[in-house]
């Protein structure tokens, strides 16, 4: 559809492992169980349909630790104590030119070759990723692959409005205005506010400074207040597009989560979390084996879904289960029975096991 916005989504999953010689075997940090785990880390990136709603799965690689990223014991050094402010001789630094880690490195090379594979026929624009990489060394990664990107800051990130006031003579302009305050943020900046069920949301768009940053960015902050009890809580959501939409912004950034699905149902049906391999190219391998039939179910799926819209992956494994089990009973039959008799056959059986029946 030429009409489509295409997403470039990336993150990371763990899949835990018991054993000891697995290839990039080591501790990594799972949301699921909040703690850092044994297992292996992979990274994946995918194409995020925004009118079909869904994420593809095109690539993906395993994370492997390297030995300089592992912490290393502190030892306790007497640090002598030196002048208070800057020390003297020391230049500012350019935030566009940051030292990417290994980890961020790997990163920008699957990007770019996601960029190539894709050629000109289908050029996305964004790169949404989560609050994980919400700094400034990920957007520069970003940046460099000619991409804008889409991700969440700290929810106490410190802001600063734009300065209006005059400026000196000499020296640089000012550029720093006043901390943003998220309990007293300006209303000119609201942009919707709406009240469901005793919660009000507010929706504001500004263009502000961070100290770490070395342009403006898109911000948008949602603020969600109880009427009843006066409790509130806000997100951050930032890009470094600053002609992007406050709604557009927040749905790009609500479709990342589409990844999520992927994982899981590579996960659940496909093998992720149960493959066997040890070496690197088999876990490898293996992966996107799982990855890929993410995709193929997917598309399988939408040919069952005009007749039955709650069709899942549960119920595309019984229909082909039975299709199996009718046609290698058919094989026992001494003549095979009339072809429309065949296809009632397979249509009855496809239906058992299935969770939504169509």
């Amino acid at each position: 559809d030429r009409q489509d916005v295409v997403l470039i989504s990336g993150d990371e999953s763990v899949v835990t492992k018991s054993g000891q010689k697995s290839y990039g075997l080591d501790r990594f940090f799972s949301s699921l169980y909040g703690k850092p785990v044994p297992g292996l880390s992979f990274f994946s990136l995918s194409l995020i349909s925004v009118n079909q709603r869904k994420s593809y799965p095109v690539m993906m690689e395993q994370v492997v630790k390297d030995k300089a990223d592992k912490p290393v014991p502190k030892t306790k050094v007497k640090q002598q104590s030196r002048k208070r402010g800057r020390p003297k001789g020391s230049q500012n630094k350019n935030r566009h030119e940051v030292e990417l880690t290994a980890y961020l490195l790997q990163i920008q090379t699957m990007l770019k070759k996601l960029r190539l594979l894709l050629g000109i026929d289908l050029v996305p624009v964004y790169c949404v990723m989560d609050g994980a990489f919400g700094h400034n060394n990920a957007l520069q990664m970003v940046q460099q692959c000619s991409l804008h990107f889409v991700s969440k800051l700290r929810c106490d990130a410190a802001l600063y409005l734009p300065y209006q006031g005059p400026q000196k003579k000499r020296g640089a302009n000012k550029k720093y205005g006043d901390k943003l305050s998220y309990d007293h943020i300006p209303q000119t900046y609201l942009k919707e506010s709406q009240v469901v069920e005793g919660i009000q949301t507010n929706i504001y768009q500004m263009q502000l400074w961070h100290k770490l940053f070395p342009e403006r960015l898109n911000i948008v902050i949602i603020v969600k207040v109880n009427l009843k009890t006066q409790t509130y809580a806000h997100v951050v959501l930032f890009s470094s597009d600053l002609a992007l939409a406050y709604d557009k912004l927040i749905d790009y950034y609500r479709l990342r989560f589409q990844i999520e699905f992927n994982f899981r149902d590579a996960k659940q049906f496909w093998g992720l979390e149960d493959f066997m391999n040890v070496n690197q190219t088999p876990i490898y391998n293996a992966a996107n084996l799982a990855m890929f039939m993410v995709n193929v179910s997917q598309i399988l799926i939408r040919y069952f879904q005009p007749t039955c819209p709650t069709f899942s992956v549960n119920d595309l494994k019984a229909h082909f289960r039975g299709r199996k089990y009718v046609t290698e009973t058919l094989k026992l039959l001494p003549q095979p029975p009339e072809p429309i008799f065949v296809d009632r056959i397979f249509a009855r059986i496809a239906q058992i096991g299935s969770i939504n029946a169509f």
